[in-house]
């Protein structure tokens, strides 16, 4: 889901010479080395600073290449070890962390989410209905994003970022944003669902009943890592870091943004003349995934396991299925959107997917739902921005329908 950001002002005043490129066509890419100069070329045209792509097959990464540069200025090059934010890729990671506490016996997907909060939480519009962990994470609670708080209170810039750029200067003038020391992921959700909180708004509330609606919820996501967090006696960046990515080895992925390895991330872009200060999120759970590309290659042939019926590493294969389940009923889901919901993971076109939008970040994963094959692709481009949500569907469009239609090429360099 993207963020959309109404900044004309600045936008019209900003240009690249795409256009006087010639963009490159996938006609007749046969091999990897076809491919990765088909992505060269876009990178070139498409005004992408940098963006790394894997295709995995099997038990087999098929092809995994990164291009272009995580640092413009610097021409510092984007490689499979530069760190970059996951945005809502994120959420895929706290499903598999709502399995993990399934498993371990800490809520099931029925629980009532207030027997498991410190503090009641329901839908002042329908107070009688009863908001469940399934309904948190197939964004059908009724909770939904107020967009004014949602940027200027969740978004923080880092202390020490530059202000005085054009984007730093739009970020705290026009949209609010702070630049301040992360708050506590409790101290955070107290304000927003607490009655009493200074964030507390009815307006984050439909005037549904639980599980009958579909509205994708930031916020909702927030308070299921929250409730992992207060159910498991861990921080949710620990949880996950102890169940989710340590066992699969992606030691450079962190949801604490005061590990994260900066001297390796990629800056992050409006366009390839426009840069965002960094940045991170209070609720940072559902966005705040730092990972590069050889960890998320990790990531991504362990979900194809799991759908295959192979998985172990994280859980038993049961709660691999639990993961990408159906969970509601035909119809909620919004036909444009996707058929039905998973724990997070949706189902659309015989594809398991999710995407990813924040300030400079762009991401996509998905793989089939026989688990044969898998895919995806992060950048530090915008996609978030009134204009620069299509231009980055584009180029996804773009890579996504190459990957696809020349996966038998790939079957072959990976036999």
């Amino acid at each position: 889901i993207v963020l959309i950001l109404s900044i004309s002002f600045f936008l019209t005043s900003c240009s690249t010479d795409d256009d006087a490129i010639q963009d490159p066509s996938p006609n007749g890419i046969e091999t990897s080395e076809q491919l990765s100069e088909y992505l060269e070329n876009l990178v070139n045209t498409k005004g992408i600073p940098g963006v790394s792509v894997n295709v995995s097959l099997g038990h087999t990464i098929a092809f995994h290449q990164s291009f272009g540069y995580a640092n413009l200025e610097n021409e510092i090059p984007y490689t499979n070890q530069t760190v970059n934010n996951m945005a809502s890729v994120s959420k895929t990671f706290v499903g598999a962390a709502t399995a993990k506490a399934i498993e371990q016996g800490l809520f099931t997907l029925e629980t009532n989410i207030n027997d498991v909060l410190p503090i009641p939480v329901s839908n002042p519009k329908k107070p009688t209905g009863a908001i469940k962990i399934k309904h948190l994470i197939t964004h059908t609670s009724g909770i939904i994003d107020v967009p004014t708080t949602y940027i200027a209170s969740n978004y923080f810039i880092l202390p020490g970022e530059d202000l005085t750029t054009n984007m730093g200067s739009i970020l705290v003038n026009e949209l609010g944003i702070q630049q301040m020391e992360q708050v506590d992921l409790d101290a955070y959700l107290f304000e927003i669902f607490d009655e009493e909180g200074d964030l507390y708004n009815q307006d984050n509330y439909l005037d549904v009943m639980p599980g009958n609606t579909w509205a994708y919820s930031n916020d909702a996501t927030s308070l299921l890592g929250y409730i992992i967090e207060y159910t498991s006696g861990q921080s949710f960046d620990d949880y996950v870091a102890n169940y989710i990515l340590n066992p699969l080895q992606m030691t450079n992925s962190t949801f604490d943004i005061e590990t994260v390895d900066f001297q390796n991330m990629a800056t992050s872009y409006y366009d390839i003349n426009s840069s965002f200060p960094r940045y991170g999120n209070h609720g940072y759970v559902e966005g705040g995934l730092y990972s590069n590309s050889d960890d998320m290659s990790n990531y991504l042939l362990d979900m194809m396991k799991g759908v295959r019926g192979e998985g172990s590493v994280l859980f038993s294969q049961d709660y691999y299925d639990l993961l990408f389940q159906e969970q509601l009923e035909a119809g909620i889901v919004p036909s444009g959107f996707a058929e039905n919901h998973g724990l997070f993971w949706y189902m659309k076109n015989g594809n398991l997917v999710h995407g990813g939008n924040s300030l400079g970040v762009s991401t996509h994963i998905q793989l089939k739902q026989d688990g044969s094959s898998g895919f995806y692709i992060i950048s530090n481009m915008d996609g978030t921005f009134t204009g620069n949500e299509s231009k980055w569907e584009e180029v996804k469009t773009l890579i996504s329908e190459v990957l696809e239609d020349k996966i038998e090429f790939f079957k072959g360099d990976s036999a």
